[in-house]
């Protein structure tokens, strides 16, 4: 696939997964909804893997490798889902805009990580100010909504920390096979989280809500996931990064057009705030050094 279009899915599937999860969801569900669309990308991954004649790794590095991805799968997408019933669709995007900066902090604990700059500690700095700016108006939205936001703090911590785990581990697996492993391994939690949340056994899911579990699954879960594997494969990371500048202004913008959201001004702040703390963090590198250039420049 060429990179222009790979990349252009990337930011369209970024920026509509956040409503399609809220979709999927709104009939009083979220964990019968995630498992359902679990269960549906991880039969494709493993139909395509058959169609390529390629099976699944099952070394002991490539077991370890799907097994730390599974807090980036379960975890963050169960509270995800079950946030997404208190708070605005644009706002989860939002929310995972800090991946980025709480990555950059889990790797301050790990040996051998390389140390933050001023500019990435001010972007992180900026981005603890956005937040507080959230919660604070989501104080007088009552406790449903303050909790939903700290179950999407977890949310993102539990998926950047999972990432950083898998990059560690450094298994080589192709996408493709570490999506299906990790898919396989997150069912089990998935079942037994629906089995112990008292939801009916059959997932009540109106038109729009099929739909979205449908498009998540092939989309948000496989095509989206494979085609961000590609670009940064043949892209700089800082064009890579630029996603999650550009889906959270989608996101927010889609959320009031398709789903009537009007988020407040408190919120609208909050989120430029990590938005700058976004740009802060993930370009500081590159202006400090466009500005040593002018500054050794005759």
């Amino acid at each position: 696939m060429p990179t222009g279009p790979a990349y252009l899915t990337v930011v369209l599937v970024w920026a509509t997964t956040p409503l399609a999860i809220k979709w999927s969801a709104e009939a009083g569900a979220p964990v019968g909804s995630v498992w359902l669309r679990m269960a549906i990308a991880a039969v494709l991954a493993v139909l395509i893997l058959r169609l390529l004649g390629r099976g699944l790794p099952r070394s002991r590095r490539a077991l370890l490798s799907y097994a730390v991805a599974v807090p980036g799968v379960f975890g963050a997408m169960a509270l995800s889902y079950r946030a997404s019933m208190s708070l605005p669709s644009g706002l989860l995007s939002v929310m995972f805009g800090l991946a980025p900066l709480i990555s950059g902090l889990i790797l301050q604990a790990l040996p051998g990580a390389t140390r933050l700059k001023p500019w990435h500690w001010l972007g992180c700095l900026l981005g603890v100010v956005g937040l507080a700016v959230i919660f604070a108006d989501s104080l007088g939205a009552g406790v449903d909504q303050l909790g939903a936001l700290a179950m999407m703090v977890a949310a993102v911590t539990l998926f950047s920390g999972s990432g950083i785990a898998v990059q560690r581990v450094a298994a080589g697996l192709p996408p493709l096979e570490q999506t299906a492993g990790a898919l396989l391994l997150s069912m089990p939690c998935f079942a037994l989280l629906w089995l112990a949340s008292g939801e009916p056994l059959m997932v009540p899911l109106t038109s729009r809500g099929l739909w979205a579990v449908l498009y998540l699954a092939l989309f948000g879960s496989l095509i989206g996931f494979l085609c961000y594997y590609l670009i940064l494969s043949r892209l700089a990371a800082a064009t890579v990064a630029l996603v999650t500048l550009i889906t959270p202004v989608l996101a927010l913008g889609l959320g009031m057009a398709l789903n009537g959201e009007r988020p407040s001004l408190s919120m609208w702040l909050g989120a430029a705030l990590i938005l700058v703390a976004l740009g802060a963090y993930l370009f500081g590198d590159r202006l400090a050094r466009r500005a040593a250039k002018r500054a050794a420049a005759p």
